[in-house]
């Protein structure tokens, strides 16, 4: 493969990576992603040491220790399209020889864990509690702009949710589904509940928000929440989780969303204590990854 051209692989003077200003060594092979900068911090004083702190923008990383397993958390902002700038900028740190520009031969697997916030869309899924994304089910269109082939089950799924959304609704655009890493959720999530996490392009009319502005999809809530297809049902909505599955999918690597449900939208009820329901997540996660 000829080298990457630096209109493609774009390297500041000292030659790190573009947005997240980061050099290889700067960053390790388990990566824990948060969508707000201020999140960073209250992942790495859970560290035994910190190594690197670096910040660009809203990507903000932090690396260093925890027992005997070297981290980073790192965080992507807002939406896919941060994810598709930090994921593909993670994989290029540990997959791309920054020096040649040549991809290397072998593959660095990454482990990427996000630790996110979410609003519930089921009645049984109460604000406070914890799930992880079985799949993610892409209402944003990110992975459309990439070739992802999906596995039976998947297909499967997606064929069933287009069905279901022929009963008179239809998706502003066609989604797309991908599953996470099941080896990651038996590792750290094994007593979450499941489901397939709404990847969404916005935060008020594309989750179903009303304030000044009227949706174009009523119904969205009722008729995600009404989905089945065999043991599983769509069970949350958030910004980033598809987005993640696939790069991570088509990249090599294995990926985990973990959600701290904030907002019940069925009781339209939100969390009294977002902040602790936030901090015990991240210390749950990081005391499994590095047990």
């Amino acid at each position: 493969m000829p080298s990457l051209s630096p209109s493609e692989l774009i390297l500041h003077p000292d030659g790190s990576i573009y947005h997240l200003h980061l050099h290889p060594e700067q960053v390790a092979p388990t990566i824990i992603l948060v969508g707000a900068p201020a999140r960073v911090p209250l992942v790495s004083r859970h560290f035994d040491r910190i190594e690197e702190r670096v910040q660009k923008r809203e990507f903000v990383t932090h690396t260093g220790w925890r027992n005997d397993r070297r981290l980073s958390v790192v965080s992507t902002g807002i939406g896919t399209d941060n994810i598709d700038i930090v994921l593909n900028e993670l994989d290029a740190l540990f997959n791309i020889d920054l020096r040649s520009r040549e991809v290397k031969s072998e593959l660095t697997q990454l482990d990427l864990i996000r630790i996110g916030t979410s609003g519930s869309l089921q009645p049984d899924l109460p604000v406070d509690s914890y799930l992880a994304s079985g799949y993610g089910l892409g209402l944003e269109g990110l992975l459309h702009y990439y070739s992802l082939a999906n596995n039976a089950e998947e297909t499967l799924i997606q064929l069933e949710l287009m069905r279901h959304a022929g009963q008179g609704f239809g998706f502003p655009l066609r989604p797309y589904l991908v599953g996470g890493s099941e080896t990651l959720r038996q590792e750290i999530a094994y007593d979450f509940p499941t489901g397939i996490t709404a990847t969404c392009s916005g935060f008020y009319a594309p989750q179903g928000r009303q304030l000044r502005l009227p949706s174009q999809q009523p119904d969205l809530l009722p008729h995600l929440r009404g989905f089945r297809y065999e043991s599983w049902r769509i069970t949350n909505f958030e910004m980033e989780t598809a987005g993640i599955y696939g790069l991570a999918r088509l990249l090599g690597h294995r990926a985990l969303s973990l959600n701290a449900l904030l907002a019940n939208r069925v009781d339209q009820t939100f969390s009294p204590h977002p902040q602790r329901t936030v901090e015990r997540l991240i210390e749950m996660t990081l005391e499994r990854l590095s047990s």
